[in-house]
Parts: structure tokens; C-alpha cells; sequence
């Protein structure tokens, strides 16, 4: 009789030690799942991003340099504006991508997985650019000078065509949703965004 209760106890620990292991393997598996496949640069991030950040570090030196070359000091205090609207429109840009854009876990907040029509994005499609533009054209108006320009310029010029790309791209990702987002908010035009929220407000 003992013999037969100690076989019947062995063969319950081996089911329960076979079901932990099953177990574990389900757990280590659905981790596994969760987490997304990491960003991988292309050669034009390899290209764009140093170029970027020496263009930047380049015009925060002649802003330093030729700190109000022309002496306007209305084009000076025009320029810290502009700055300062750019800054708080790439601020709100992260803000309500991290808080809307439904990334994947383990994924960068710019992955979105769904169309983010609320906040600043609910004012234009493309903040994040308009800020970058912002930027670039106040450090023209504070510094006024030569140099500057042939550093922000075709800087501005980029940024202006990539967001078409950037449409066509969110187009093809999201499908009609993105499409009818584009009906209803403007691409960059701050003005225009604010009269249209304030329209769709009062319909609403």
C-alpha cells in the first residue's frame, strides 16, 4: 500500500513539474512577442543626421557670433518669438504623439498605430516640421545675417518637400482615415488650422 502511494506521489510531481515547465515556456514566449523589432538606420540617416546636427551646432555659432547683425531690434524680438512658438509646437508634437499614437511596446513614441488628429496635431499634420522651420527661420531674424541663411535656407526648402513625402507615406500606412484627416486639418498653415478647430468647435 505505501508502495503504491509513493508511485501515484512521484507521478504527480513529475505532471506538475512537466506542467511548470510548459508554463514557463508560454510566459518566455509571449515576452518574446511583445517586444518589436528595433530601428534600423539607412544610409540617408547615416547622411542626414550628422549633416543635421553639424547645420545646427553651425547656426547657433553664427547666431552667437552675429547676435543682431543689422542692429533691428524688431526683427530681434520678432526672431525670440518665433523661436519660442516653434519650441512649445515640437514639445506638443512628442506630447501628443507619446500620449495618442498608440506605439507598440518596446517601440519609438513616433511609431504610431493609429492617426493622432487631437492636440497640435488637431491644428496641422505636420508639427514636428513646422517647429524644426520655426526655428531655422528665427535664428535668420536674430542673427540677420548672410551666413545664416546659406545654412537655414535649404534647410527650410527640405523640410517644406519632405512633407509631401511624409504625407503620401502616412497616406499609404493608414488608408481612408489619414485621407480624411487631410480634408479637414492643413498641412503646415498655423492660421488656418486655428480658424478650422475653432469652426469644427462650434459645429461640434
Amino acid at each position: 500500500m505505501s508502495a503504491a502511494l509513493r508511485a501515484k506521489h512521484l507521478k504527480r510531481k513529475r505532471h506538475s513539474s512537466q506542467g511548470a515547465e510548459t508554463s514557463g515556456t508560454t510566459v518566455e514566449k509571449n515576452e518574446t512577442d511583445v517586444v518589436q523589432p528595433q530601428w534600423e538606420p539607412t544610409w540617408k540617416d547615416f547622411v542626414f543626421i550628422p549633416l543635421g546636427g553639424v547645420s545646427f551646432i553651425s547656426l547657433i555659432a553664427w547666431c552667437i557670433l552675429f547676435y543682431n547683425w543689422a542692429g533691428l531690434d524688431w526683427l530681434l524680438y520678432l526672431g525670440w518669438a518665433v523661436f519660442l512658438i516653434g519650441i512649445v509646437i515640437i514639445v506638443m508634437n512628442r506630447f501628443a504623439l507619446k500620449r495618442r499614437g498608440r506605439a507598440p511596446n518596446g517601440g519609438a513614441w513616433l511609431r504610431t498605430t493609429v492617426v493622432v488628429d487631437s492636440g497640435i496635431y488637431a491644428v496641422v499634420r505636420h508639427p514636428m516640421y513646422l517647429g524644426l522651420i520655426l526655428v531655422l527661420l528665427a535664428t535668420l531674424l536674430i542673427s540677420q545675417h548672410w551666413i545664416t541663411a546659406l545654412f537655414s535656407v535649404p534647410w527650410i526648402l527640405f523640410l517644406c518637400n519632405a512633407v509631401r513625402g511624409e504625407d503620401k507615406r502616412n497616406s499609404e500606412k493608414f488608408g481612408d482615415d489619414y485621407k480624411r484627416y487631410m480634408q479637414s486639418v492643413p498641412r503646415m498653415n498655423l492660421p488656418v488650422g486655428l480658424i478650422g478647430l475653432l469652426r469644427r468647435k462650434k459645429r461640434g
